[in-house]
Order: C-alpha cells, then sequence, then structure tokens
C-alpha cells in the first residue's frame, strides 16, 4: 500500500469537491490528509461494505469544517462512489460542508460546532468500554478548536476515567479563521497543556505518515491514559499557492481553473 499516492488521490479529490461548488475550507482539509490516510488505511478496524459493522473503530472530526476532507478519504477507500464528491453542500446532496451522520455513509458524528465533537469522542469511548468491544475512538480537533472551554472539560474528563482507548490529533496549523491562533488565544505549550491534564502527550510531523502510525502504536501500548498526538501541520499543505494564502486559506473561493492548477502541483510533489 503506497500512503503517498493515496495522499496525492484524497488531495486531488478533496481540490475537485471544493471546487465543484466554488468555496470551501480548503485550508483545514489539505492539513489533515496525512493523518486521515493512515487512519483509513492502515490503522483502524473498519469495513467500508458495513460501514456500521458493531466493535468498529470510531472517528470523530471535531473540525466539523473539514468535511471534505474525510468525504474524498471516505470515496478513495469504498464508501461511496467519488462522484458523489462533486455534489458538496449542492440541493439534495448526502455530503453537507460539516460532518452529518444522518446524511454521509461512514460519518460516525455530526460536527461543526466547534469542541462538541471532542465530548462526544469521550462518550464514544466509555461506551466501548463498557461494551467491552475492543474499539478504538479517534478524533480530531483544532488548534484555534482548543480555545473552547469544553475541549478541556472534556480532556479532564477522559483522563479521570483512563480513556486509553481514546486516540486525539490536534492539527497544530497554527491558524484559525481570522488569524494566527498565537496572536489571538495562545494554546501553546499545546504539549504541556495536555500532559497537565493528565493525557499520555506524543509530537509528530502531521505531513509524515510513519511517524503517525509509530505514534498510533505507541498510544495503543499503554492502558493508564488517554492519547494526544499533537499533529505538526502545514494549513493548505501539498498545494503552495493555497499554503502562501495563510490563515485567509481558511475558508476561500475555489474555482475549477484553482482546482486544475492544484492537481499540476499536487502531482509534481
Amino acid at each position: 500500500m503506497n500512503l503517498t499516492e493515496i495522499c496525492k488521490d484524497i488531495r486531488e479529490d478533496i481540490v475537485k469537491c471544493i471546487a465543484s461548488i466554488g468555496v470551501g475550507h480548503i485550508g483545514g482539509c489539505l492539513s489533515l490528509v496525512e493523518i486521515l490516510a493512515v487512519l483509513y488505511f492502515k490503522e483502524m478496524n473498519i469495513d467500508p461494505q458495513n460501514p456500521r459493522m458493531p466493535g468498529r473503530d470510531r472517528l470523530i472530526v471535531s473540525k466539523g469544517h473539514a468535511g471534505p476532507a474525510v468525504y474524498a478519504t471516505l470515496a478513495n477507500r469504498g464508501y461511496f462512489d467519488k462522484s458523489e464528491l462533486l455534489t458538496l453542500n449542492q440541493g439534495g446532496t448526502k455530503l453537507p460542508s460539516h460532518c452529518d451522520m444522518n446524511l454521509t455513509t461512514g460519518i460516525d458524528m455530526t460536527t461543526g460546532s466547534l469542541g462538541q465533537g471532542m465530548s462526544c469522542a469521550v462518550g464514544a469511548a466509555i461506551g466501548s468500554q463498557l461494551n467491552k468491544d475492543g474499539a478504538y475512538i479517534y478524533a480530531i480537533i483544532g488548534d484555534g478548536e482548543s480555545q473552547e472551554g469544553q475541549i478541556w472539560e472534556a480532556a479532564m474528563f477522559a483522563a479521570q476515567k483512563k480513556l486509553y482507548n481514546l486516540i486525539v490529533f490536534t492539527d497544530n496549523n497554527g491558524m484559525q479563521i481570522d488569524g494566527n491562533t498565537a496572536d489571538i488565544n495562545k494554546v501553546e505549550p499545546v504539549d504541556k497543556r495536555w500532559e497537565s491534564f493528565g493525557w499520555n502527550v506524543i509530537v509528530v510531523d502531521g505531513h509524515d505518515t510513519a511517524q503517525i502510525e509509530a505514534a498510533i502504536k505507541s498510544a495503543k501500548a499503554q492502558k493508564e491514559k488517554p492519547t494526544m498526538i499533537i499533529a505538526n501541520t502545514i494549513k493548505g499543505k501539498g498545494v503552495p499557492f493555497v499554503e502562501a494564502k495563510g490563515y485567509a486559506n481558511h475558508n476561500m473561493p475555489f474555482t475549477q481553473e484553482d482546482a486544475q492548477r492544484a492537481i499540476e502541483e499536487i502531482r509534481r510533489a
């Protein structure tokens, strides 16, 4: 399995998906690709032919505006046909801009109101332990999202309950909708904050699939704490002209011409 090529395919499908409607949260979608590729193609116990399989691992993307990144990954994994990606946020679509478990096959939690997905992941991890089904619950939060108080309530509770089957990623790209996180409400040092809440903390290059895989294996090797994997990422990763926009790529116009240019840049990498 060539994760490098899978990541290129996912990135290409993200830009096609967002270009189909002409605007979207492209920066924070592209920054997640390697994390999603490792989870869906290497680590998670899932079955695209049986998406509601009991005891499956689950992923809750708390930064729900990254829906197109999740949809592109699900389509590449075989949950639905890629043609669905071109219906993003249009009438009758099964793919709204933010993740919706009632519409999209393979989505395990509706998200979008920042902070809430983290609490849902904690609840799912408790449920899995009560059911003794052996499932791991994964979640992805944003670094800007980490300014939400609900994140830290969930963090405190997860540590208290020793939810070792909960593995969370912070998409640590340093930006949010209206600027750099350090300028708006500083969350650094992110690792020390999570350690102080009693979590097992691992820091990785969020675009290095080998580091991500190793971090997940390390998280699973202990049975005492929930794990926070801080993934240092680049907003807009893989498309240089999007990266260059900085925090303005959080939600930006994106035309078919932009998509073609982006695909050329992705394939050259």
